[in-house]
């Protein structure tokens, strides 16, 4: 185990109905780094994964969006699945959250479904994102310039497809977290 993310503490901002694998694997990868990583959510308590429509395993909130700062994470990840993203998208304090994160030019990785949150966050605009087929369109629409590969980073933006993908996605965050701040990554804040 090396400690590439030693001293570093990642915001993991989901809610329920996250993708397991999505929030999970990137979990493991952070931490078997060094890495601290910490559930951000709209509520306390416990929230409830899926894999793929089916439920999955719950994980502890560490931190509400009450209580979370960017100005206390050195990076943040925004895991997918098909609820999680549109509970988020629609909170302002998620918005604010996440829309931070790029004015302090901190690294921001997200998976799937998961850019839906930086469409709303107003950050994607003239970035080279990929994300799940189904929200391309709307990435393109918000101003991004969308490929179709596993992994594709844009200043210290990481983006990634699906679980498929996840072994390219984790090594390249982990890789991007560890660079810490990119001078680029306010731009579009």
């Amino acid at each position: 185990m090396t400690q590439r993310l030693a001293n570093k503490t990642v915001a993991i901002l989901a809610a329920d109905g996250f993708e397991e694998a999505e929030l999970f694997s990137p979990k493991e990868a952070i931490e078997q780094a060094g890495g601290k990583a910490v559930v951000v959510s709209i509520k306390g308590g416990e929230i409830q994964a899926n894999r793929h429509r089916e439920h999955g395993k719950s994980i502890h909130v560490d931190v509400t969006l009450d209580e979370a700062k960017a100005d206390d994470f050195n990076a943040l990840l925004i895991p997918g699945g098909l609820f999680s993203p549109d509970a988020l998208r629609i909170q302002q304090k998620a918005l604010d959250f996440v829309h931070d994160f790029f004015a302090q030019k901190k690294p921001v990785a997200s998976i799937c479904h998961g850019p839906q949150v930086l469409i709303d966050a107003d950050v994607v605009a003239g970035r080279q994102m990929t994300s799940v087929k189904n929200i391309r369109t709307d990435l393109a629409n918000a101003g991004a310039k969308v490929r179709d590969e596993p992994v594709v980073v844009d200043q210290g933006l990481v983006t990634s497809r699906t679980p498929d993908d996840l072994e390219a996605f984790n090594a390249k965050i982990v890789e991007e977290f560890c660079e810490g701040k990119h001078a680029e990554q306010a731009r579009s804040a």
